[in-house]
């Protein structure tokens, strides 16, 4: 004899529910990630500007250096500048202008 509750078509409320999948009425759905072209275009216009300043912020007292030490310096300053500060705002500013289109 089979115990009540393990009978076919009947939950067992042991067992927590899957998630729902389902968006309520009225809530946008989630955006798709930016494609990877977007995503390298955003980065491209956060690191150029600051590549260029960095350059000439530098060039007073590294005018003499090796050109590989010089690019050394500049990445150490821009890349983390960028990653942690400019993309992040641009991705936010790019999310904005994605669900502003709908």
């Amino acid at each position: 004899m089979s115990h009540p509750m393990s009978q076919p078509g009947r939950p067992n409320p042991a067992t927590p529910a899957p998630p729902s999948n389902t968006i309520a009425a009225g809530t946008p759905a989630p955006l798709t990630p930016p494609s990877i072209h977007l995503r390298a275009l955003v980065t491209w216009v956060a690191i150029f500007p600051l590549v260029t300043l960095g350059f000439f912020a530098i060039a007073p007292f590294a005018e003499d250096w090796n050109p590989v030490l010089r690019a050394f310096v500049l990445s150490i300053v821009v890349v983390p500048v960028a990653v942690y500060l400019v993309v992040p705002q641009l991705m936010r500013g790019v999310g904005v202008l994605r669900r502003a289109r709908g």
